[in-house]
């Protein structure tokens, strides 16, 4: 019986009806930007210094500029790269007190200000922006900070549990149902974060997100990929990632029109309820029907397929048949991915390179929020470098190979960052450019790795290899917001030393695995393990059927 690829090469791998559905699912992926990197400008860290009572009176009565306010009334900056004590203290002065004067109030208090004892701010922040993040709003500095490490923390825990769960349901109950339902919370839970009165409801419906909306782009990304034909899966994978890319240009234009934070979550959140338009738009996978042996129901919407692009399906193929091999299923276990030692050697770089990924990615997004320049134009230009990144990939990935440009992506990444390091700040340009180097390099990797994971397993386990490896990318993203914003408390750079040095392993670790450019997916174990050797190709072999004669001769 034909299959769903037999059936598609008739009726049109990518015509207008996958073209179609292509646009529709890409604006979901575009959507999910805000969610994922949004932390950039929903938390964004301003300057700010400790409010004291009478401050604002004395500089009224004295004609301060604010420079000469900062300088009179706020503790020096410390050391370089620590927030104490400008930030986080303040003089433990009565500000109110008439006998202060207007030049240098201090020194009678004093002979030198160092002197004096500082104390926590016991009133509040001061800070300096015209817009409103969640840090300014709930206070989520000093002694707080870490508070806005568990936000983002919070949503990848969300990721890492939703991906699992929505993924089981909608390989359960359907692709299209699943992505409604996955929408309708999300969409709801956003609006609801943008009204939340405290940090506690914020940070709950945030969780709530992240359990529906990385599974949601992920059943957007299955979707359409189960939709063309087989020779075309590859590229619109890699576009749908393009179209994520797309997101970070508008939500970079939008947080710069838009800086207060709630106005800015009800804007990227209200276009979802759009989606839920789809019901009427974008059918069922016939793929996932004719594995549930709902031959009918598929064999109408291939009829819409073809109806779309204007093609006749051929009586021949209008009795269907699976993809997947009849018989006995086996079913796989955890402990197939460490049984044997080329595809346990498999598993631990596939797991170190996603948490690389995820590490750098978004680390290097949160660094960017730390630059303390104009984050709106570094977040676009380090976004612009993701659409060389990825034609570099269809370039090179047929010709070149997947490893050597995989590895080399994730040592140009860990270069860049140890590179930056050393730069001063006053080359600013220089600094912006070898960041925005690394992150074509960690971009390239993460997209590298999406592609290599499913090649390196054997059929029986490549759903369970992609998925348990593929949940190191949360785990990365759990850790990262401590990682970047508790090292850069110690020390500004210290984030990228750590970054180039996580990379730098994971472009080495690369190396060794097998090329799997122009090779089968492996179907066997055996076939998995004895993927580094060269494959021997088949002799074609022609048997001739001779004759023989019974008379004998002469």
């Amino acid at each position: 019986m034909p299959t769903m690829d037999d059936i598609l090469e008739h009726i049109g791998e990518f015509n207008f009806f996958q073209k179609q559905t292509f646009l529709f699912l890409a604006l979901l992926s575009a959507a999910f930007t805000p969610i994922y990197v949004g932390i950039v400008f929903l938390a964004f860290t301003p300057d700010h210094r400790c409010r004291s009572p009478g401050v604002p009176e004395l500089r009224r009565r004295c004609g301060w500029s604010l420079a000469e306010e900062l300088n009179y009334t706020v503790p020096g900056p410390g050391p370089k790269g620590q927030a104490f004590p400008r930030q986080c203290r303040r003089y433990e002065v009565d500000w109110n007190k008439s006998a202060l004067g207007c030049v240098d109030p201090l020194a009678g208090l004093a002979a030198n200000s160092s002197l004096l004892p500082l104390g926590p701010c016991r009133y509040g922040w001061e800070y300096d922006t015209p817009g409103s993040s969640i840090v300014t709003e709930f206070n989520l500095v000093c002694t707080n900070s870490w508070m806005l490490d568990l936000f983002q923390s919070t949503v990848n825990v969300g990721f890492f549990i939703g991906s699992v769960g929505i993924g089981y349901i909608a390989d359960r109950f359907g692709r299209k149902l699943c992505l409604l339902i996955t929408i309708l919370i999300n969409a709801s839970s956003g609006v609801l974060m943008a009204i939340s009165p405290n940090y506690t409801w914020m940070l709950i419906f945030r969780l709530i997100q992240g359990l529906v909306s990385k599974a949601g782009w992920l059943i957007g990304y299955i979707l359409i990929t189960e939709f063309v034909g087989l020779s075309y899966r590859r590229t619109v994978g890699i576009f749908y990632q393009v179209a994520f890319t797309v997101g970070l240009l508008v939500l970079a234009g939008v947080a710069y029109v838009l800086p207060h934070w709630r106005w800015l979550q009800f804007t990227v959140t209200l276009p979802n309820f759009c989606f839920l338009l789809y019901y009427w738009c974008v059918p069922e996978s016939p793929r996932w029907l004719i594995s549930q042996n709902k031959d009918a129901k598929a064999m109408k919407i291939i009829k819409h397929i073809a109806k779309k692009n204007g093609k006749s399906l051929p009586t021949s193929l209008q009795s269907l048949g699976s993809d997947e091999e009849v018989g006995e299923k086996l079913n796989p276990s955890f402990l197939d991915l460490v049984r044997t030692p080329q595809i346990r050697k498999h598993t631990l770089i596939l797991m170190y390179n996603w948490f690389t990924s995820s590490v750098l990615y978004q680390g290097l997004i949160m660094y960017t929020g730390l630059a303390g320049s104009n984050i709106y134009l570094v977040f676009l230009y380090s976004a612009l470098v993701e659409f060389p990144a990825a034609f570099i990939i269809l370039v090179t990935i047929d010709r070149v190979g997947r490893r050597h440009p995989w590895a080399a992506s994730n040592m140009v990444a860990g270069a860049a960052c140890l590179a930056s390091v050393f730069i001063p700040e006053d080359l600013r340009w220089l600094r912006v450019t070898v960041v925005c180097l690394g992150r074509m390099g960690i971009t390239m990797a993460y997209e590298m790795v999406c592609l290599v994971n499913a090649e390196l397993y054997p059929t029986r386990i490549r759903n369970l290899g992609v998925l348990v490896c593929s949940s190191m990318c949360d785990i990365g993203g759990i850790i990262t917001p401590f990682l970047v914003y508790r090292l850069t408390s110690i020390w500004h750079e210290l984030p990228l030393v750590v970054f180039a040095a996580v990379g730098l392993i994971a472009g080495g670790l690369v190396l060794l695995l097998p090329e799997t450019k122009g090779k089968t997916l492996p179907e066997t174990t055996e076939e998995a393990e004895n993927m580094q050797r060269p494959r021997k190709n088949k002799e074609k072999v022609i048997y001739l059927q001779v004759k023989k004669l019974d008379t004998p001769l002469n």
